[in-house]
């Protein structure tokens, strides 16, 4: 487990004398890790920075990861020039409801003039593709290895590593924390806003005898969001499901035979895509708010799950730290790899973290109070982003492009 947050670094004198190794080490060798080594590598190509990038696993590992990831279109446009997956499935339009109340919007992806409004992929795919273009640079890739707490001083920061049982420290002028993981394994400290939804999230791939190709679905039920997201497949029965239940239940669903399993998920979703026939690949993790209050801490920087872990909800943990990494990019090729670029990049990150932040935790908690006005309240403002036009475009587009400045 590598230990690199921001709360973590231990500060000391200058030690100015000490040679640097890299300009800049990333920690997290994960999708927005590695589109942060791939495009600071290629943006610094007329004024080449010295690029680390450390992972305690090795890239194999991710590359065979089934699970499913939602890539919004403003993601794809900044991860074209890396390497975009052949086997993204496109979302063209997203159906979003209440179970056992009125209301629903529909957002399609011809109201905005795109090809999508975002797409599906597998983990592995993403991971396989970032990491090919990262292997087509001159990034030093140090797998197999962690990194324990970092010690910064004035001029830069000392990093302790360990590959296969072998230490040494690396010296860098700036150091990303972009590792996070699930909520249930993050520590809790009086620095991040955290939060604990009382959620699990079971997940797996579904098959659907009436499949709605190129459809995702967001059903808010008392317990918590059912997302099923379209994965191709044979005639494009293929969905991804995210079933969002109390914990209690998440553990009683998650040993049902597929048959009991099956037979629940459609009396909870409903038979707009007819019955429920199949699924594999189960598994289930806690749902939780981690967001760190300051992204940057002298000449350390967190990114991705390591600045903020978001309930999945409108699915936009992935795409809001790929929006930090791009922001952190410009930022360093602009001004270097100095603190006053990393503060530059706070201040430019703040609104959209803000706006993303709040909007994916207020869906999270509303949408799950049990009580009927409230619903009807919701159900009211579902129906109205149908004759809003200009209220459902804003929103649509935060989901898919944020806030760049």
């Amino acid at each position: 487990m590598n230990d690199v947050s921001p709360s973590t670094v231990i500060l000391k004198p200058a030690a100015s004398d000490q040679s640097f190794d890299f300009d800049v080490t990333i920690v997290g060798a994960g999708p927005v890790g590695l589109a942060l080594a791939g495009w600071l590598a290629r943006r610094s190509a007329t004024a080449p920075l010295k690029i680390a990038l450390i992972d305690a696993r090795e890239p194999e590992d991710s590359i065979a990861d089934p699970r499913a990831i939602a890539v919004s279109h403003g993601s794809r446009m900044i991860l074209e020039p890396l390497r975009w997956p052949a086997d993204a499935t496109a979302i063209e339009r997203i159906h979003v409801s209440q179970r056992g109340h009125f209301g629903r919007t529909l957002i399609d992806h011809k109201e905005h003039d795109l090809p999508a409004l975002g797409y599906v992929l597998r983990y592995g795919s993403i991971v396989h593709g970032l990491a090919e273009a990262v292997h087509a640079t001159s990034v030093h890739w140090f797998r197999s290895t962690s990194a324990a707490a970092p010690v910064q001083d004035h001029d830069g920061v000392t990093l302790p590593i360990d590959t296969a049982g072998v230490t040494r420290t690396l010296r860098t002028r700036i150091l990303v924390n972009a590792e996070g993981g699930l909520f249930g394994d993050q520590g809790k400290t009086g620095e991040r806003d955290s939060r604990d939804y009382g959620q699990t999230a079971l997940v797996g791939t579904v098959t659907v005898s009436a499949p709605r190709p190129h459809v995702a679905w967001e059903r808010f039920t008392s317990q918590g969001p059912i997302a099923l997201l379209p994965m191709g497949g044979v005639r494009g029965a293929n969905y991804a499901l995210v079933w969002c239940c109390a914990p209690d239940e998440a553990a009683r669903r998650a040993q049902l035979p597929d048959e009991a399993l099956l037979a629940e998920l459609g009396a909870a979703f409903g038979d707009r895509m007819g019955r429920f026939t199949g699924i594999n690949g189960r598994a289930s993790f806690p749902l939780g708010l981690n967001a760190v209050d300051t992204l940057v801490k002298g000449r350390v920087v967190a990114i991705g799950n390591a600045a903020q872990t978001l309930h999945p909800v409108a699915g936009q943990g992935l795409n809001l730290g790929l929006r930090d990494a791009h922001a952190l990019v410009d930022a360093l090729s602009t001004e270097g790899p100095t603190p006053l670029a990393l503060a530059s990049f706070a201040q430019r990150r703040a609104l959209d973290r803000r706006l993303t932040i709040g909007a994916t935790d207020t869906l999270a908690r509303l949408f799950t109070i049990d009580f009927p006005p409230l619903a009807l309240v919701r159900g009211l403002a579902l129906t109205a982003l149908e004759f809003l036009p200009p209220v459902k475009t804003a929103l649509a587009r935060q989901m898919m492009f944020g806030q760049r400045r």
